[in-house]
């Protein structure tokens, strides 16, 4: 029964809880997240003793949890440690984004994340989707090509969702339904990086990833979340929220709908809405918890790839548009030659010795952005007017 009421969510009522949580003390997260749950059926429908379940972290990179780039260590402490009450067995996994000399940093994430620790207090167990195997499955979509996941996905008696609200420099958001391309292990992040250059068409893969993996939950750490130039370059923003749901989409509308977008302003997304993969019309969805109607996060900063869309809808700079195309420089001032940017590329556009960016064959996928641990690859417009106009536009 736990598992059938999230598999078809489309064209339903879906249920999120905004729960108000203002720091990462401890016991205030699990009475938060109990009481979401509570709201939601309660932890029964869910879970049972003896079950493993598996937490599947935003867990990008060897990033501090205080940097918001990652689903801070103490959240997954709290949901650790009420699972466990309930005589269940933990995992806490994912597979971090990029290389390091050629190998995934999957292992030093864990460790400076704080999830190491974590795990070694609370008696769960760390996977590290990269060392764990995988499980082919059968992709859905447009793109048949051979899909491997990470076998804990499939071998947990329940898999939790902990996505981190932040921005994203290329996909404009991540949070929900993007948290969930961790699941493909190690360096094979690449590849669907290259084989869907298009947004919409990445979109797909993710939806694939959903489809072929069943999620009973997904709780957002939204206690801090990253603003501006994100997923890991971006700034740490007090937004003192949980979200809870059955419906990643659900979820993701209403963070969406907290920072002034829609479900279709992410092009990452638009493939799960018309895959039916959960709700996105806010009439269809009900909030409970600390809010009846969705709250509105104040001067948060969008990224950049954002105000150049929405320019295009306005007639009276429609024709400045085309100027204001951003693409990705390596600072070389900043960088510490670790080559994580060159070795992530999927279309080794970028040369190793000078770090040049071969802007024939980048497909823009923001990987060297992501991924740099040191904030050395900035983003920048084509050509100076463009600059130009951008810094007026802001005044």
């Amino acid at each position: 029964y736990r598992r059938l009421i999230i598999e078809d969510t489309g064209g339903c009522m879906s249920k999120v809880i905004i729960q108000e949580c203002k720091d990462y003390v401890l016991q205030d997260i699990m009475e938060k997240i109990n009481d979401g749950i509570d709201k939601l059926g309660g932890w029964d429908l869910f879970v049972k003793p003896g079950d493993t379940v598996l937490l599947k972290a935003n867990l990008i990179g060897p990033k501090t949890s205080d940097t918001a780039a990652v689903t801070h260590s103490e959240f997954v402490r709290a949901i650790t440690k009420i699972l466990k009450g309930r005589g269940c067995t933990v995992w806490i996994g994912d597979s971090s984004g990029g290389a390091i000399a050629g190998i995934a940093p999957t292992a030093q994430s864990f460790k400076v994340s704080g999830y190491e620790k974590v795990a070694n207090e609370e008696g769960a167990l760390i996977k590290n989707f990269d060392k764990e195997g995988v499980v082919e499955v059968e992709p859905k979509g447009k793109f048949k090509e051979k899909m491997f996941l990470a076998k804990p996905l499939f071998e947990a008696d329940v898999v939790i969702n902990l996505p981190k609200l932040k921005t994203h420099s290329a996909n404009v958001y991540t949070g929900a339904v993007k948290n969930l391309f961790g699941c493909i292990p190690g360096l094979r992040k690449a590849t669907y990086h290259k084989m869907a250059p298009d947004k919409e068409d990445f979109g797909d893969i993710i939806a694939d990833i959903h489809q072929a993996t069943k999620f009973s939950l997904h709780i957002m750490d939204s206690i801090t979340s990253m603003e501006g130039e994100g997923p890991t370059a971006g700034s740490v923003y007090k937004s003192n929220k949980i979200l809870i749901s059955t419906d990643p989409l659900a979820l993701d509308a209403v963070a969406l709908n907290m920072l002034g977008l829609t479900v279709d302003d992410v092009p990452i997304i638009i493939a799960a809405k018309k895959r039916n993969l959960g709700q996105w019309n806010l009439e269809d969805i009900i909030i409970e918890g600390d809010y009846d109607s969705i709250p509105k996060l104040n001067n948060f900063k969008l990224p950049k790839v954002l105000k150049s869309s929405k320019q295009k809808s306005n007639k009276a700079v429609v024709k400045v548009i085309d100027f204001f195309k951003t693409v990705p420089e390596i600072d070389t001032n900043k960088c510490k030659k670790c080559n994580m940017c060159v070795e992530s590329c999927p279309m080794q556009a970028i040369d190793r010795a000078t770090k040049k960016i071969d802007y024939s064959k980048c497909i823009e996928c923001m990987c060297c952005h992501e991924l740099c641990l040191h904030k050395a690859v900035r983003l920048k417009k084509n050509n100076i007017i463009a600059d130009v106009i951008a810094r007026l536009s802001l005044r």
